[in-house]
């Protein structure tokens, strides 16, 4: 029993763990969500109004049951149990799904336990943040390379979700789901640590402790921060939900390309993610954003104009610059600013991305019915340009 725990302590171990985990979950997401619109359509047979509907109020849900426990976990949770909890809901979830084809009990019982599942992320990089700083090692570095886990989850989750989807059903799809779940609470309870709390005392003495503590909603750093992350992940999603019906019924190109593209921009993410963070120290997070946003225009400019299936493919690379820089630095930003509530600033982070998917899911319902699948492209380009304005906004040193 000694030989296992001194094992279990190992750093090496440890770190290991956190990256299977956040691959673990990551796969499992990645294989719910990029077929969740398609899922909707043609299993369960609903019209596109009612598809957007039931992204906003999961996303809305998610909001609430994700902040509420990461509140509870900056206070006195121990995030690894939160983060097995969450896993726990997401086979509940997986379950619904696999089995159910009613509306009704997927928007209220499925909606439910991926509320309370969708809290495991960013609990797990509340907590490698924590260990991090306890260990002494790179904060930006360390964020990377778990971070990166999550994309390469996202190069096999997306072909995976359509070819279990397309071949074997979505059943067999949502059960592989499940047992992802299942995988990564096994890996939580036996090798993630526990970390304490860092007292006010312990943290760095330029951090702006008071700015740090105060609410939320007056600390205009972190209002300006979260509305560019609003903006530029609205337009994200408004992609990823729109994208394959689009390529489906407009441009009328393979059903198995979506799954493609998405894998391929997740590809690409991870070398961009690794360089970004090493990058910080010399440009600066301010910068590194500006530099993904400027990317995520040019992005949408081509999905405006090209149509060709290459051209699709080509235009991942930028997609993926954006999309890896802000996903990657985004997280470290929202914790620097709230330095002494981990758990809400990786929440914050996560809740605004989920925050943009009720309103992607909005837009894109009502405008592809109303005005056809082209004009989210539009709409994305302006969303980008919005969250270029109010991260000027952000007054931050780095």
């Amino acid at each position: 029993m000694t030989k296992v725990s001194s094992f279990r302590q190992k750093q090496s171990v440890i770190f290991i763990a956190f990256l299977a985990t956040t691959f673990i979950v990551g796969v499992a997401g990645a294989l719910q969500s990029p077929t969740l619109s398609r899922f909707l359509s043609f299993e369960v047979n609903v019209n596109p109004r009612l598809v957007g509907l039931f992204f906003s109020v999961n996303a809305l849900a998610s909001i609430i049951g994700s902040f509420l426990l990461a509140k509870y976990s900056d206070q006195k949770g121990d995030r690894r149990h939160i983060v097995i909890f969450c896993c726990l809901m997401g086979v509940a979830n997986s379950v619904i799904f696999a089995f159910s084809r009613h509306y009704v009990v997927l928007i209220t019982l499925g909606v439910l336990f991926a509320a309370l599942s969708s809290a495991a992320m960013p609990q797990v990089f509340a907590l490698a943040r924590e260990y991090a700083v306890k260990t002494g090692r790179n904060v930006v570095a360390f964020n990377s390379l778990i971070r990166a886990q999550l994309s390469l989850a996202w190069v096999i989750g997306p072909p995976l979700s359509f070819g279990l989807a397309v071949h074997y059903g979505f059943t067999a799809m949502y059960l592989s789901a499940m047992s992802m779940f299942v995988v990564a609470m096994l890996f939580v309870a036996f090798f993630l640590p526990s970390v304490e709390k860092n007292p006010t005392s312990q943290l760095d003495n330029s951090i702006d402790i008071k700015s740090a503590e105060q609410s939320l909603f007056k600390n205009r750093n972190v209002v300006c921060l979260l509305l560019s992350t609003v903006f530029m992940w609205t337009a994200n999603m408004m992609y990823i939900i729109d994208m394959p019906l689009y390529v489906d019924s407009v441009l009328h190109l393979s059903n198995s390309l979506p799954g493609q593209l998405m894998g391929l921009a997740a590809g690409i993410e991870i070398p961009v993610m690794l360089i970004a963070g090493y990058l910080v120290p010399k440009l600066g997070k301010r910068n590194l954003f500006f530099i993904a946003i400027v990317c995520g225009l040019l992005f949408y400019i081509g999905m405006i104009l090209l149509t060709n299936k290459f051209a699709l493919f080509a235009l991942q690379l930028f997609n993926a610059l954006f999309i890896g820089i802000v996903a990657n630095i985004g997280i470290i930003y929202f914790q620097d600013l709230l330095p002494t509530r981990m758990g809400v600033a990786s929440t914050l982070f996560n809740n605004g991305i989920i925050c943009s998917v009720i309103l992607a899911g909005v837009i894109q319902g009502f405008v592809s019915e109303s005005y056809g699948h082209q004009v989210i492209y539009w709409i994305a380009f302006a969303m980008v340009a919005i969250s270029l304005l109010f991260c000027a906004l952000v007054n931050d040193k780095s």
